[in-house]
């Protein structure tokens, strides 16, 4: 009989700063083809409207498979229940045998989906961020920004989302968080996605949203921008122009990228050559490949690969310190 993880168990065995590393780690053997990670599954659903993603791989010569499931449906609020839930499933690689269930209610694909957000800022954003842009109000966005902290030295933030009220919620949990007030970090609403990039020169987009938010002749010189939402066909953030108008844009996964994520809408109209698209563990292993100047716009688009999820496993499992 397998063992089993409670949410609260498994937070015990995070420690964020070395999550944070195994999460770039894992970027780099990624891109060095140590990793099989086969395409993701999609399920959709309409009616309630919600998502289902599965992704699972394996590290070449490791001990465990690792098979995460993860869940969102946007009605849940009406229902008194959460909007997302997972499990992720780690098997042996000797025997296939199920080892560990890590019940974690998609709390593991949170972190590590902040986590990447914190290896990109480390590689990809200017050395002075006058201000951090955090669009969207979900759970991502406050996580996004938790994870920051030691990551970029900056005092300002500003929120936008397409709901006002959604937006004040946020900021007055993110004033309530103990490791915000830490940081002595200042966050304010900004009316508009304009007014957002003007203050901004390190943006970081967390929704779900199905066009663009975020166009061309909204960025600033100098601006990173990671958008963490377009991990689904038919979703984007960002105008493909946007990407075109960029110095770096930088993928996960290009595969994956290409697919459902905003390097397809910028290659299928013609704004980027696939070619042109870097992978984020060459940029962390190659760091001059990355941004080379502080006026340079860089892109990162993240569509979440399933070695990340590998990685916290293996940390939740208590595997490989």
């Amino acid at each position: 009989m397998p063992k089993i993880l409670t949410l609260h168990e498994i937070k015990n065995q995070i420690d964020v700063p070395k999550m944070i590393q195994a999460i770039e780690d894992g970027f780099v053997l990624y891109s060095e083809d140590k990793v099989v990670v086969p395409p993701v599954g999609f399920l959709n659903f309409q009616e309630p409207p919600g998502d289902v993603h599965i992704k699972y791989g394996y590290v070449k010569n490791d001990d465990v498979y690792v098979l995460k499931v993860a869940s969102g449906f946007s009605d849940n609020e009406k229902l008194g229940v959460p909007f997302a839930d997972g499990v992720i499933l780690v098997f042996s690689q000797k025997t296939g045998h199920l080892e560990l269930i890590l019940h974690d209610e998609c709390w593991l694909t949170d972190m590590r989906t902040a986590a990447a957000g914190a290896v990109v800022a480390r590689h990809l954003a200017p050395r002075n961020v006058s201000g951090i842009g955090i669009i969207g109000t979900g759970g991502q966005a406050r996580m996004q920004l938790e994870l920051l902290k030691g990551i970029v030295d900056c005092q300002q933030c500003f929120v936008w989302g397409r709901d006002a009220g959604k937006v004040t919620k946020t900021i007055s949990d993110l004033r309530e968080n103990l490791t915000i007030q830490d940081w002595g970090l200042q966050i304010e609403s900004a009316g508009s996605v304009d007014e957002l990039a003007t203050k901004c020169n390190l943006i970081v987009t967390t929704t779900s949203a199905k066009e663009e938010l975020v166009l061309a002749d909204h960025i600033q010189e100098g601006t990173h921008i990671t958008a963490m939402g377009s991990d689904d066909h038919g979703k984007q953030e960002l105008e493909a122009a946007l990407l075109g108008k960029a110095d770096l844009v930088v993928a996960d996964s290009i595969s994956q990228c290409v697919d459902h994520g905003e390097c397809f809408h910028a290659v299928k109209d013609g704004s980027v050559d696939e070619e042109s698209i870097l992978e984020l563990g060459n940029v962390i292993k190659e760091p001059m490949l990355g941004r080379s100047n502080d006026k340079e716009i860089t892109v990162a688009d993240l569509t979440g690969i399933a070695i990340q999820d590998i990685q916290i496993a293996k940390m939740a499992s208590g595997i490989g310190g």
